[in-house]
């Protein structure tokens, strides 16, 4: 980023930072105090030595950088952390973190199981999900779900084997005050249903430990005073719909301004019952919720980011957090600002299953119409796009509370970026500027590289805690806590803020609980106004006369949060925020009119009315917000103004005015804004009819705007969808001259989806509609020819729609006479199109015109699919077409004719024979075609060219291009004795080399395939973490020249088994020398007699090899793609991979 400060690092020591705890010294025998074994388990101590050994162990050995101001120390060691997740740090300085047990075996992640895609992404709720578990792994399926560990010791691997593993909380102290911790107390050990999550939030708070493991938010206790949690109750029921990719989690418990629990989960999303019994439907989207911290008034605040792990509030209730981006090529993360009721915009279905689905398309809505980027004219508008694309892989999260670090650092927010390798990770801080109603980003800086951050939180005493995840993506079993310091600090005012929050707040007089109101740091106030709220009238007396005080402004901002606090319990007393709407102050105007718009206090409407006509956008802002809120009806045509004078400028004034529209005014009056003469009324309108999935939306689809004409197709279209609304939507199709892609697409996919003869005309006439854009026409001849049986889910969005079959008997001769006459466009994507919807309709009447295209067509992907066509048919030909394509001049219309050559009508010996002749003489291609159609033919005939075969595997003859295509295709063989002997081979090969076992991934790949893996594979996700040219991630090495540097076999290696070859400054390693010295750095050379470390900002070290005595490599933190991608699919990356020869310049 261009902001991005050139910094000064230091290093206080050498650091390995992977350096697991049992390879140091053995330390873990000393560490714990002699009495270990009479100490109740859930408790582990360790003495000051033991720490103290251990401590200089790991510092010895890791090497992390950071600013020149800040002090780095180890404050907890291995021994006591494990696999740290959320961190908070309490007010008395201890440690909280949940530890998962369950991530990876229990926890599923999508991209491991790719066969379930579809199915997940129609659950509709966690009973969905549920029935799924318990019907997929059955008992009665067992065997093929061998791949999850028999937990239970049954025998048998089904879904009762979810309910072992637990997921831990632990408590960390430094019981000694030394500044190391000295004692871990497991406080919590429980979540194991089959549906129990991944513990990723955690929040100790008045007496009760909040822990969000979906699909519940629990509230723990403890009722006999023995340190363990023993009690739980679920607050809230619902989250965790789907199963998407791992980690998306529930996460970020925060106390709010108001005193409200603020939760998340990431986009495997949320349906549920609030506690009215009302149902909050978030399916397929992350949300923040919130809710009083018994469980009532439990609501959505925000939905639409796909996985933030932590959020936290500024000074004036902001939320604000990093989002991960959705790892698709070009893309980045993203800061956001979270507003009550705004979608940021991301669904699930944009991550996976339609693109899976053969009848289905490529169409990405999140990058095809740039929403993952700052706001442009692209974008739809009914979601509130990031403020700036930011980091990768955000994990921690904190605002400044005041009297953090040191002055350099107050109003800045920390970032943890987790790239799944320390020396590509680190922690960074930026700040954000008021720029209308939200925030443009400031100034940016990195403070840390080299330690892989998770969980964030400030301490008392205004230290950075930072717990260690240390390496790669998997449980290890161990992890650490570190602190930062600032040597610039003020100690007296960190001294002063560690001294408050140790108090106990109830025994305070009120006039110190008034003081502390204006106190420098934000948790000190929050106490405070948390405290005086407990006491009521008194409290609200210290309110008042705070608030009338104009010296401290943050004291007069939590004086109003706690007058609502106050006017939760008793209404009245948000009267005392009335006069404050006409403050001189516009930050007190919008903090009024936001709380008392979230009390819904009706009583001040007519106050708030008149700020909407505000200077300050902020203060227009929370005026609409807040009118909305109340159901002020009169306040209609004001907002309607307010929109009219916004123009679209403000896009945070524009949410929050049809927003409220939404909420105040009927349905009808809305739709009747169509005739407004303000653009920006009428998108508004759009904005608020959306929201309330209201039919009367097709107004709209007769503006002249084209731009409102779309925002109308996304609403009608996208998501729930309003489906009475989607007849008119597929209407105008033809009846304009549009060019928006997403509107016209949608146009395209409301005609499938009405499914009439009528819609099934209409894009037919498109699709012969000279005029209209190539690819949209494209599209539409895609979409007939998937009529008969639409793909479950939207060729737009993904949202599942369900199975639906139709009949097309009676409107197949219209549809024959406009294909076949585009089977000679002069376009070839057009005609490939054309054959391909002839074949899935069967239309019988186009037989000869295939016939024709495939014998003469000049494009050979024009002909190989019309061959494919004309087999779909019944009656065709098939004879003459499987001939005339295994003479065709092209390789590919050949392997499409052998693919088919079951089809012709002569002995089963004589096409074993003809396929046997291709296996040993033509290209690589039509050799394993040959292969799969020779195993589909009967045992008997193929079994004479099957032992050829096998001869040649045994004496290492075969071909390695189609080792894959005849292990398959061994893999089906019913011969007992040639299976034998196959077995036997095969298992030998294999036995000790897993690259051999690979060896049929090697050659023969398809490269445009290989390309489509690597740049859009949902789940591999290889532009995620590697550059290509200039985008893609930097947690991996940058790819261009990767073919000229390594050979097949290696790039195949580096695939399958990732640790065994560390690229350089992407590997740490460590050395024992001949004279016992340890050394340990990131790789970043390595020849046959040498290799060259990084040892913190130390010039590169060159050893020798041979005065190594040992070496261990730290595992690469690459997933090996085995478990993400076929055989096939790996043969295909492979052989795109050794084309990219040519270094990035």
């Amino acid at each position: 980023m261009s902001m991005l400060k050139n910094i000064k690092f230091k290093k206080p020591y050498k650091i390995f930072n992977f350096f697991p705890l049992y390879f140091i010294l053995g330390l873990c025998l000393t560490a714990c105090k002699s009495d270990e074994q009479a100490v109740p388990l859930q408790i582990k101590s360790m003495t000051k030595e033991g720490v103290k050994q251990q401590a200089s162990a790991i510092e010895a050995l890791v090497n992390p950088e950071f600013h020149q101001d800040l002090n780095l120390e180890l404050w907890a060691v291995d021994s006591l952390v494990a696999d740290p997740i959320s961190l908070q740090i309490d007010d008395s300085g201890n440690a909280i973190y949940s530890k998962t047990n369950r991530r990876k075996i229990s926890e599923f992640d999508i991209r491991s199981h790719q066969d379930w895609e579809i199915a997940s992404i129609s659950f509709k709720n966690v009973a969905d999900r549920k029935a799924f578990i318990h019907t997929e792994l059955s008992p009665e399926n067992s065997e093929k779900n061998e791949w999850l560990p028999d937990l239970n010791k049954d025998g048998s691997h089904d879904w009762r084997d979810l309910t072992i593993e637990k997921e831990n909380v632990f408590e960390v102290k430094d019981t000694d005050r030394d500044g190391k911790a000295d004692q871990s107390l497991l406080i919590a050990s429980d979540f194991n249903e089959e549906t129990s999550d991944v513990a990723g939030a955690v929040l100790k708070y008045d007496d009760a430990l909040f822990v969000g493991v979906a699909p519940d938010l629990w509230r723990m206790t403890d009722t006999n005073g023995d340190g363990l949690m023993d009690k739980k109750e679920s607050l809230a029921h619902g989250f965790g719909v789907h199963i998407g990719f791992g980690g998306h989690n529930m996460s970020g418990l925060k106390v709010g301004p108001e005193g409200k629990i603020y939760w998340g989960i990431g986009d495997i999303g949320f349906s549920g019952n609030d506690d009215k019994g009302n149902l909050l439907d978030f399916p397929n989207c992350w949300v923040i919720a919130r809710a009083n911290p018994d469980g009532s008034d439990f609501e959505i605040f925000a939905y639409g980011v796909r996985n933030t792990h932590e959020f936290d509030f500024d000074e004036y209730g902001n939320l604000i957090s990093v989002d991960n981006d959705g790892d698709h090529k070009g893309e980045s993360e993203r800061i956001v600002y979270l507003v009550e009721g705004s979608d940021t915009g991301w669904r699930i279905n944009w991550q996976f299953g339609k693109y899976r689905d053969p009848k289905n398309n490529g169409y990405k809505v999140w990058m095809d119409e740039k929403m993952h980027l700052p706001r442009n004219e692209a974008q739809a508008a009914y979601f509130i796009p990031t403020i700036a694309n930011y980091i990768n892989g955000p994990t921690g999260f904190q605002y400044n509370p005041g009297t953090g670090l040191g002055e350099q650092w107050k109003n800045k927010f920390f970032v943890a970026e987790f790239g799944g390798n320390a020396a590509r990770s680190g922690i960074h801080a930026f700040e954000l500027k008021p720029k209308g109603a939200g925030f443009e980003m400031g100034e940016t800086q990195q403070i840390l590289t080299g330690i892989l951050a998770t969980g964030m939180d400030f301490a008392p005493d205004g230290a950075l805690y930072f717990s260690d995840w240390i390496d790669g993506w998997v449980n290890k079993g161990y992890g650490r806590i570190w602190k930062f310091t600032d040597a610039t600090a003020n100690s007296a005012i960190r001294k002063q803020t560690e001294n408050h929050l140790a108090k106990n707040y109830s025994e305070l007089p009120i006039e110190e609980l008034s003081t502390l109101l204006s106190f420098e740091d934000q948790r000190v106030r929050q106490k405070a106004q948390f405290e005086l709220a407990k006491r009521g009238g008194e409290g609200m007396e210290v309110f008042k006369t705070s608030l009338a005080q104009k010296s401290n402004q943050l004291a007069r901002v939590h004086s109003i949060w706690g007058i609502s606090q106050l006017a939760r319990k008793k209404a009245d007393h948000a009267e005392a925020l009335i006069p404050y709407l006409k403050d001189s102050d516009a930050e007190i105007v919008a903090q009024a009119s936001k709380w008392l718009g979230d009390l819904k206090y009706s009583a001040a409407a007519e106050k708030i009315l008149p700020l909407l006509g505000s200077k300050a956008p902020r203060v227009q802002f929370f005026a609409a917000e807040a009118l909305g809120k109340m159901k002020y009806k009169a306040a209609f045509e004001p907002l309607v103004n307010l929109l009219q004078e916004n123009d679209n400028e403000d896009l945070y004034i524009r949410h929050a005015a049809s927003l409220a529209i939404s909420r105040l005014a009927e349905a009808s009056a809305i739709a009747d804004l169509s005739k407004h003469p303000s653009e920006a009324v009428r998108l508004g309108a759009v904005l608020a009819l959306r929201r309330l999935s209201d039919s009367g939306i097709t107004a709209f689809l007769k503006d002249e705007n084209e731009y409102i004409v779309a925002e109308a197709a996304r609403a009608i279209n996208d998501d729930f969808s309003i489906e009475a609304a989607i007849p008119e939507l597929g209407k105008i199709l033809n009846t304009t001259n549009y060019t928006s892609e997403p509107l016209l697409r949608r146009a395209i996919n409301a005609n499938l989806r009405w499914g009439t003869e009528e819609g099934f005309n209409n894009l037919l006439t498109y699709a012969n509609a000279a005029q209209a854009p190539e690819a949209m026409r494209v599209e539409a001849i895609a979409a007939l020819s998937t009529w008969t049986s639409p793909s479950v889910l939207d060729r737009v969005d993904g949202w599942y729609r369900g199975e639906v079959e139709r009949d097309i008997q009676a409107f197949q001769a219209s549809a024959a006479e406009i294909l076949m006459g585009l089977s000679k466009n002069k376009s070839r994507e057009i005609r490939e199109g054309a054959v391909i919807a002839l074949g899935e309709l069967k239309i019988e009447a186009a037989a000869q015109q295939l016939l024709t295209v495939l014998s003469n067509d000049k494009d050979p992907a024009v002909r190989a699919e019309s061959l494919k066509a004309l087999a779909k048919i019944p009656g065709s030909p098939m004879d003459k077409a499987v001939e005339t394509a295994l003479s065709d001049s092209q390789r590919s219309v050949r392997v499409a004719g052998l693919d088919l050559l079951e089809e012709l009508t002569i002995p089963a010996e004589r096409k074993a024979a003809l396929l046997d002749e291709v296996i040993q003489k033509r290209t690589v291609e039509e050799q394993q075609a040959a292969v799969n159609t020779l195993a589909r033919l009967d045992q008997e005939s193929a079994k004479n060219v099957f032992e050829k075969l096998l001869a040649q595997f045994e004496e290492n003859e075969l071909p390695q291009a189609i080792e894959l295509e005849f292990f398959e295709a061994m893999e089906t063989r019913k011969d007992a004795q040639l299976k034998e002997r196959y077995n036997q081979v095969h298992e030998n090969m294999t036995q000790d080399d897993l690259l051999a076992s690979y060896s049929g991934s090697l050659y023969g790949g398809d490269l445009v395939k290989g390309r489509k893996i690597f740049f859009q594979h949902a789940t591999a996700q290889c532009i995620k973490c590697h550059a290509y040219d200039d985008f893609g991630g930097n947690a991996g090495p940058k790819l261009n020249g990767v073919g000229a540097r390594l050979t097949r076999e290696q790039l195949l290696e580096a695939l399958i088994d990732p640790s065994k070859r560390l690229a350089p400054g992407f590997g740490v390693v460590t050395l024992t020398l001949e004279n016992d010295k340890k050394v340990a750095g990131v790789k970043m050379d390595e020849t046959e007699e040498n290799i060259t470390l990084k040892m913190g900002n130390q010039p590169d070290t060159l050893i020798m090899k041979n005065q190594i005595l040992e070496r261990k490599d730290v595992p690469s933190s690459m997933p090996d793609m085995k478990q993400f991608l076929s055989r096939r699919e790996i043969r295909d990356l492979v052989s795109f991979l050794v084309t990219l020869e040519e270094d990035f310049n």
